[in-house]
C-alpha cells in the first residue's frame, strides 16, 4: 500500500459559532472536533497528519501539538482560500513521495469514508475527489461526472445551469493525489474569483487540462456533516448519540430508554451490559458484561466489572474501579478506590483514594476523609470489614479485615482485623429531664402571657 498523509484544514475562524472558544475545539462525545479529524486518518491508514491553523490559533495549536507533537501544525496567514492552505503545509511534507488526502476539521467524517478515494489511487487515478449523493444538493458545488467515474469538472452552484444544478453528486471537498503532483498543481491555481482567493477546487480543472485521470468516489451522505454553528454542533451530538447508541444495541447492550442515554467518545460497554434511563457516560469509562448501570448516574474514567450494580444516583469519578458483583448505591460518590468483589456502598457515601476489599460493607453517610487542605491521603479497608454507618475514616488509616466501627464514630488510627473500633462520645441518659424541660418552658411562657 501506497504512504499516506493526511492534510487536516483547521484555519476557518469559526464566527458564526460565537463562542470563545475555536470551532475545532468544541466536542461531539466530549471529544474536539479536530481529534475526530485525526482519528479519521489515523484510522484510514494515514502515518502523518498536519493540521493548517489559522494565525493567533494558539490553543488549537496546543491541543494538536500535545497529541501529535511539535511540527503538526502549520500557520495560514493571511487566510487566502483552501489552495493556499494546502500550500501552508507543503514545507512540513518535504521529502514525503506518498499520497496526501486534503480533509477538515469542522465535522465527523468516518474513516470509512475515505476509503473509496484510497481505492480510487489504488486502481490508478492521479486525482481522487469524493463525494456523495443527495436530493437535497442546496449550494454545494455539483460533480460533473462522466462514465466510469470520470470527473469531468465540479461546478458551483451559484455557476450552474438548470441542467447542473439538477445533479445530485456534490462534492466534499476532500481529494487525494501524490504528494508532489497535489502540491504542483495547489500551486498553479489562481485567484481570478470575486474573493480573490485560491481555491482547491480548482484543481480538478487544472488536471484535466494536463490530461491526468480524474475521478470521483462516493461516501454516505451522513458521513459529511459539517459543524459551523450551535445549531449544528448540538445536531451532530445528536447523530454521533444516535449511532453510538444503535452500534451497541446490535452488539448486546440493553439501553431500555436509548434517547435517555448519553456517550462519550470511548464508552466502551459489553454485550449483556444494562443500561437504565438516563445516564450519562464521560471519558474514560468501560463496563464489563452483566454489570447494571442504575437511572441518573454519571460515570467518569471509571471501569465496572461483571456483574457489578451502580446507582441510581451514582456518581464513579476517575479512578474508580468496582469490582465484581460489587454494589454502589444511590448518592454514592467514589473517586480512585478500587472497590472489591461484592463489596457494598448502597447508599449516601463519599469513597476518595483508596481500597474497599472484597465483601466489605460501607455503611450509609459514610466518608473517606482524605484531604487536609493541601493533599490527599488513602483509606484502605480489609475485607470482609464493616463500616459502621455515619463513620468518617480520617485518612491515611487502614481498616483491617473484617474489622468493625461502631456508627458514628471519627476513625483517625488503624483498626487492626477482626477488631471493633469505636470512636465517639459515651451517651449519657437524663431521666425526666425532657418532662421538665417541657413543664419549665410552658411556666416560663404563662408568666410571660
Amino acid at each position: 500500500m501506497t504512504e499516506r498523509a493526511a492534510v487536516i484544514l483547521a484555519a476557518g475562524q469559526g464566527t458564526r459559532m460565537r463562542s470563545p472558544t475555536p470551532k475545532v475545539l468544541h466536542e461531539v462525545g466530549r471529544r474536539a472536533l479536530i481529534d475526530h479529524a485525526i482519528d479519521a486518518v489515523e484510522e484510514a491508514g494515514c502515518a502523518r497528519a498536519v493540521v493548517v491553523i489559522g494565525a493567533g490559533a494558539d490553543p488549537v495549536r496546543a491541543h494538536v501539538e500535545a497529541r501529535l507533537g511539535r511540527g503538526s501544525t502549520v500557520v495560514q496567514d493571511p487566510p487566502l482560500g483552501t489552495a493556499h492552505a494546502l500550500l501552508a503545509a507543503r514545507p512540513a511534507l518535504a521529502g514525503f513521495d506518498g499520497d496526501v488526502v486534503v480533509t477538515y476539521a469542522d465535522g465527523l467524517l468516518p474513516a470509512a469514508a475515505l476509503q473509496p478515494l484510497f481505492a480510487l489511487r489504488e486502481a490508478g487515478a492521479d486525482v481522487a475527489v469524493l463525494g456523495f449523493r443527495t436530493d437535497a444538493p442546496a449550494a454545494f458545488g455539483r460533480l460533473v461526472v462522466g462514465e466510469g467515474d470520470v470527473l469531468e469538472r465540479i461546478v458551483e452552484a451559484r455557476d450552474a445551469s438548470p441542467a447542473e444544478l439538477a445533479i445530485t453528486a456534490c462534492n466534499s471537498g476532500i481529494l487525494a493525489a501524490p504528494s508532489a503532483r497535489l502540491f504542483a498543481l495547489a500551486a498553479e491555481v489562481g485567484c481570478a474569483n470575486a474573493k480573490r482567493e485560491y481555491y482547491l477546487t480548482d484543481v480538478v480543472e487544472l488536471a484535466r487540462r494536463a490530461g491526468l485521470d480524474v475521478r470521483a468516489a462516493f461516501a454516505p451522505e451522513a458521513a459529511f456533516q459539517g459543524v459551523n454553528s450551535q445549531g449544528e454542533l448540538a445536531a451532530a451530538e445528536a447523530a454521533f448519540q444516535r449511532r453510538r447508541r444503535a452500534e451497541l444495541m446490535e452488539a448486546g447492550v440493553t439501553l431500555s430508554a436509548p434517547e435517555s442515554v448519553f456517550l462519550a467518545w470511548d464508552t466502551a460497554l459489553a454485550p449483556g451490559v444494562v443500561v437504565e434511563p438516563h445516564v450519562v457516560f464521560a471519558p474514560g469509562v468501560a463496563v464489563e458484561t452483566g454489570a447494571v448501570i442504575r437511572s441518573f448516574s454519571h460515570l467518569e474514567g471509571a471501569r465496572v466489572r461483571a456483574g457489578a450494580h451502580v446507582g441510581p444516583f451514582a456518581r464513579l469519578r476517575p479512578g474508580a474501579d468496582i469490582g465484581e458483583d460489587a454494589h454502589i448505591g444511590n448518592f454514592v460518590e467514589v473517586k480512585k478506590v478500587a472497590v472489591g468483589k461484592g463489596a457494598k456502598a448502597n447508599h449516601l457515601a463519599y469513597l476518595g483514594d483508596g481500597t474497599v476489599g472484597a465483601g466489605a460493607n460501607i455503611g450509609a453517610g459514610t466518608i473517606f476523609c482524605n484531604y487536609d487542605g493541601f493533599d490527599k491521603y488513602d483509606t484502605h479497608v480489609g475485607a470482609g470489614a464493616f463500616i459502621g454507618s455515619n463513620t468518617a475514616l480520617v485518612a491515611p488509616v487502614r481498616v483491617g479485615a473484617g474489622a468493625y466501627t461502631g456508627s458514628g464514630s471519627v476513625i483517625t488510627e488503624d483498626v487492626s482485623e477482626d477488631a471493633l473500633a469505636l470512636a465517639r462520645g459515651r451517651q449519657v441518659e437524663k431521666p425526666g429531664w425532657a418532662a421538665a424541660f417541657r413543664a419549665m418552658k410552658l411556666a416560663a411562657k404563662k408568666k410571660g402571657g
